[in-house]
């Protein structure tokens, strides 16, 4: 019989509404020390407003919080500091321009030398396998180094139960291992308990020792780890089943097609004679610090068809979607739209030239979230009144939310109801209603299902597929192997800014594509050509 550790922290009744919107319901949980407990369910089940609650980032509606068997009141951060609770946020709260250890020590109220910053943040590293330079700054690092100084931060306090929301969501399958190796010590050295939320079913089976699932607010089931299997997962999550495409997506595992690579795969829109409707020819670009963003990047996109763009994180995904956003000017190459050569760096000139574009972040880049969801939806074409003179026709706005919202089946209180209050999945679902009803030629799909459970990719990934088939060229951008093999019909592979290779998805060889990932096989080839 196994012995249960002793609860550090137990939610009971929690209850919580953000006006007509109940987010949780009468939810109990219970988080023991010595173990990673998962918390599963869709965006929007209400999850991570549960550890809002825990973090006092929100006050419950009802229900009581006990912390090592005493009822406790967190009212605020500070207060969960105090009771040994600490967070790993999904979204990162960092400095850029700071050094790591400046941003390790950020709130803290006690003098602390820089001397004595830099040797906790290297205690702590070395202690949980957490390796990166205290003096590096924020903007050099990739989102995997830029977690681990997250980690820290909430380390360094030494807190007894710590929270991860989503904490795989923006980094690489080797970056995600290393994190729960991480927690795997964080539990066995120092028996803290660890609440891990996800909506990954694969991370949650790999990682923990208990998984809670919840929907629509409420705890459906609960059950330890070793009793757990992803379909059962996956239907408690949704309350349906779900589809093995979408689902091999959210398991960070896809199989490639035997029957599409026998009978050659491709798609109508390769063959010879139709032209591309984007063209990008010889595109360079650097950084204000003078890094090269993008090297004499070229690659093709035919109507109908969808071309995924493989490659580790900071490779130029970043530029590549500024460019085709008319975030970037190119100092040298050139972008084509449907035979048409258009300027980079244009405010509005990629948009009025048919290119619709989902950002890799929706909330740097994507939406307002302090505007309502109809004014996100009309940010890019607002419907004017038949006064003229820019004033904008309120209720046709309205109506045209209402419209897009329906199609869409964006879930929220109304059109009126700002952006921040909707969830993930709900948020995604905004931004592809506005870019895809203004009939783009090109859409541009940056990292588009990043941060969603399984549903959320279902329909992202159906919505893309649906847009290539009515004609419009696909440029999806992802650092997510699985989902480039899942949507594209073609790959190519981006190395420190340039594209190092290519191959259909029919034909594609995983070995190959992981050597070019690394830039083992572009430096493989370069040796080669000097002999």
């Amino acid at each position: 019989m196994v012995t249960l550790q002793p609860a550090a922290a137990e939610l009971l009744g929690i209850t919580k509404r953000f006006g007509a919107v109940v987010a949780c319901s009468n939810v109990d949980l219970k988080l023991r020390k010595g173990e990673i407990h998962g918390i599963l369910g869709e965006n929007g089940a209400g999850k991570s407003t549960l550890m809002k609650v825990l973090i006092g980032l929100a006050l419950p509606d009802a229900g009581s919080i006990l912390i090592h068997g005493k009822p406790s009141r967190i009212k605020d951060p500070a207060e969960a500091a105090s009771l040994g609770i600490g967070m790993v946020h999904q979204h990162f709260s960092l400095v850029e321009p700071l050094t790591v250890w400046e941003n390790v020590i950020l709130g803290e109220q006690a003098r602390l030398s820089a001397s004595s910053a830099r040797r906790r943040v290297k205690e702590i590293s070395e202690r949980y396998g957490l390796e990166i330079d205290p003096n590096d700054r924020v903007f050099n690092l990739s989102a995997g180094l830029r977690q681990r100084v997250e980690i820290i931060k909430c380390l360094r306090r030494d807190p007894g139960i710590v929270v991860l929301d989503e904490p795989t969501a923006v980094l690489t399958p080797q970056e995600s291992e290393q994190l729960f190796r991480v927690l795997r010590r964080v539990v066995e050295r120092d028996n803290k308990a660890v609440a891990l939320v996800s909506h990954k079913l694969d991370e949650v089976l790999s990682a923990t020792d208990r998984i809670t699932i919840m929907r629509a607010g409420e705890v459906v089931e609960r059950l330890n780890t070793s009793e757990a299997d992803a379909p059962s997962l996956a239907r408690a999550m949704l309350g349906r089943p779900v589809s093995l495409r979408s689902k091999g997506i959210a398991l960070g595992h896809i199989e490639i097609d035997e029957g599409l690579a026998e009978e050659g795969g491709g798609s109508e829109s390769e063959e010879p004679g139709i032209l591309p409707v984007l063209r990008i020819s010889g595109a360079s670009a650097k950084g204000r610090d003078g890094r090269v963003l993008l090297d004499s990047l070229s690659l093709e996109v035919r109507p109908g068809e969808i071309v995924g763009v493989a490659g580790v994180e900071g490779n130029g995904q970043a530029a590549l979607g500024d460019v085709m956003s008319s975030l970037l000017r190119l100092q040298s190459g050139t972008v084509t739209v449907g035979g048409k050569q258009i300027p980079t760096g244009k405010p509005g000139a990629m948009a009025r030239a048919g290119v619709a574009v989902i950002p890799s972040d929706r909330h740097e880049s994507g939406c307002v979230l302090n505007m309502s969801v109809a004014e996100n939806l009309t940010l890019v074409s607002p419907p004017r009144s038949s006064l003229g003179l820019g004033i904008l026709d309120r209720k046709a706005r309205r109506s045209q939310a209402e419209i897009l919202m329906a199609q869409f089946a964006v879930q929220a209180s109304g059109p009126e109801a700002p952006m921040w209050s909707l969830s993930g999945g709900n948020q995604q679902r905004v931004l592809l209603a506005r870019e895809l009803s203004g009939n783009p030629k090109v859409l541009v799909a940056s990292q588009p299902t990043r941060g969603l459970d399984v549903g959320g990719i279902e329909y992202v990934s159906n919505r893309i597929r649906q847009a290539a088939e009515e004609g419009v060229g696909v440029l999806l951008i992802s650092t997510e192997l699985e989902e480039v093999l899942d949507i594209a019909e073609r790959i190519v592979i981006l190395f420190r800014g340039g594209i190092v290779g290519e191959m259909p998805r029919s034909g594609v060889d995983i070995e190959r594509l992981g050597l070019l990932m690394s830039g083992a096989a572009a430096a493989t080839a370069a040796g080669a050509a000097a002999c």
